[in-house]
């Protein structure tokens, strides 16, 4: 059976980071094998996530539209609505394993899409239910912004 990975907003948005480059090649990388593998997931939530997040920063270099497009290639995927059943799921994973609303909600639309791995920086490995996994795709990645100065080689030590 072929794994399905369910990609959470935070993963989305560093592919169009420019402040964290290192996460945003990572992000890349994984977001083009979901791609080429059909294997990515996501959910109406981090649709409208990202949108929220991406709209906020809008610069001359990604207007709003292009954030469209971005969204309208995602909708290709397989997208969890949020129904009834992933309400009441997300209910008992946030009673028993004292999360935040939002992580429930992403926890259980990866369980009703029946994913085998959830791809995020913001959870911890105890909530995952039993049979789906935490791959936080950033670990050991720098997590500081690139620096904004010319190293040229003639002044290195050494």
């Amino acid at each position: 059976m072929t794994e399905k990975y369910f990609v959470d907003t935070n993963v989305l948005i560093y592919k169009f980071d420019a402040g964290y480059p290192a996460h945003a090649s990572i992000a890349h990388q994984w977001l083009k094998r979901l791609w080429r593998e059909r294997t990515g997931i996501i959910s109406t939530q981090v649709l409208k996530e990202f949108y929220g997040v991406m709209s906020r920063r809008i610069t001359s270099e990604q207007p709003r539209e292009q954030i469209r497009a971005v969204v309208r290639n995602l909708l290709t995927w397989p997208v969890v609505e949020t129904d009834g059943g992933v309400l009441e799921t997300a209910w008992t994973i946030e009673d028993k394993g004292h999360c935040s609303w939002w992580d429930a909600m992403i926890i259980a639309a990866a369980q009703h899409a029946g994913c085998s791995a959830i791809l995020t920086e913001d959870l911890g490995e105890h909530l995952m239910p039993p049979g789906m996994r935490l791959i936080n795709p950033f670990a050991g990645a720098i997590h500081e912004p690139s620096a904004h100065y010319e190293v040229r080689p003639d002044r290195l030590p050494g």
